[in-house]
């Protein structure tokens, strides 16, 4: 009887985002990675988590990953999870504090301090601003811009009072962001620093408890309307704070940075059940 393969993972969570990370610089896990995601972040099921992050060799960088979300589709970026996948190649020896890895958006790097760890960005870009789009027959005004992957950012009065799943999922598939659609958050002013956020995400179709690239576009966007100054403290769902800092200029935003905790959750082995 042939011995079914244990899959070794880690369990990470960078700021209410939580993630299956595996060193496949081996590779262990070959095949369809698209399946291979959406069942093990099956939550009940397996281990579930927001996504599945494979470590592999880079000749670019100190490694490269490969990101995929819950649904199984694969995202070019993703700010916490880009966090986690740092701080897990720095547990184990893969690169030093000071890194950098290879993802579909480019080359990131980052630096690790103990379960902290500072995110640079790469530079925003596709930005459009006080786009007005109709949901639910009326026109909701708000900003698009792309920080790794895109988002469609809306200043509302309080967070606490808006359909996130709802209004989110129609304006992630309204046709002004076809065909990739768009991730959503709904962002409310506290002060000229800190800021209130709920995020509905693509590729996990539903509400999260953190989104680090919405965290980052969340600011940005908040900036150019004079509302708040860098560096912004991001309070996300899950109640932990994301720092984002950033330059603008006449040409743009320069030397934006996401920073936040990790944290290892725990570590183990999928059966083949699980998979």
């Amino acid at each position: 009887m042939k011995e079914a393969i244990k899959i070794p993972f880690y369990k990470m969570s960078g700021s209410g985002n939580d993630f299956i990370l595996i060193d496949n610089r081996k590779g262990l896990v070959t095949g369809d990675v698209s399946q291979l995601a959406a069942r093990v972040c099956r939550r009940k099921f397996s281990v579930g988590a927001d996504g599945l992050i494979l470590i592999e060799f880079s000749d670019k960088a100190d490694f490269k990953w490969r990101f995929h979300n819950s649904d199984g589709s694969e995202a070019e970026m993703c700010g916490n999870g880009g966090r986690c996948a740092a701080r897990f190649a720095y547990i184990h020896r893969i690169a030093k504090e000071n890194l950098s890895f290879e993802t579909k958006a480019g080359i990131i790097k980052a630096e690790v301090k103990g379960r902290k760890v500072k995110l640079a960005m790469l530079e925003p870009k596709d930005l459009k601003r006080n786009l007005e789009i109709p949901v639910d027959e009326r026109i909701r005004v708000l900003s698009f811009i792309n920080t790794g992957v895109p988002h469609a950012v809306k200043i509302v009065p309080n967070v606490e009072n808006i359909d996130v799943v709802g209004i989110g999922r129609k304006i992630r598939y309204h046709p002004e962001f076809q065909p990739a659609g768009t991730n959503v958050d709904f962002v409310q002013i506290a002060d000229e620093h800190n800021i209130l956020m709920r995020t509905y995400e693509r590729g996990v179709e539903g509400e999260t408890l953190a989104c680090g690239t919405g965290a980052v576009a969340s600011a940005l966007i908040a900036s150019l309307g004079g509302q708040v100054k860098a560096p912004v403290a991001v309070k996300t769902r899950g109640g932990e704070i994301l720092n984002i800092y950033f330059k603008i200029d006449h040409t743009g935003f320069k030397d934006v940075y996401l920073e936040g905790d990790t944290a290892v959750v725990y570590n183990g082995e999928i059966w083949e059940e699980g998979y």
